[in-house]
């Protein structure tokens, strides 16, 4: 029997309350109470399936985390987009990542319920142009 799943490692983020002002909103509107990020990176197995316990073996994804809260606080931001695509940069800049998968939320939507959100998932050849573009 063969194993037909191809091997695969992910570094996931979920429910991330990012503290970002994004959008603007008058009187009648609602305005959310909070954005939230969800962010899948693919990665080399090798830097999850370690043979010793040792930083320089895995991802180390402290210092994105900060570059995202960093982006998160800069400004006020008209879309959730813009935000979205300034935290896909930030990946890009990890040769360490191979993919992802990015899901901004805000919430709520409408009479305190619903969650409304942006999600880009981006491939190693996407990546790739964004690293080109960033060079």
């Amino acid at each position: 029997m063969t194993n037909d799943m191809t091997r695969y490692s992910t570094i996931e983020l979920r429910d991330l309350v990012l503290a970002v002002q994004i959008g603007t909103y008058g009187p009648g509107d609602v305005v959310p109470e909070r954005h939230q990020l969800d962010l899948t990176l693919m990665v080399a197995t090798s830097l999850i399936l370690i043979d010793e316990e040792e930083m320089t073996r895995v991802f180390d994804y402290d210092p994105l985390i900060m570059r995202i809260d960093q982006i998160a606080r800069a400004t006020h931001y008209a879309t959730q987009e813009r935000v979205v695509t300034l935290i896909a940069s930030a990946c890009a800049a990890y040769a360490e990542i191979e993919s992802l998968h990015i899901y901004l939320r805000k919430q709520p939507v409408l009479a305190g319920t619903g969650t409304l959100g942006v999600r880009l998932v981006l491939n190693g050849d996407d990546l790739a142009e964004l690293r080109k573009a960033g060079a």
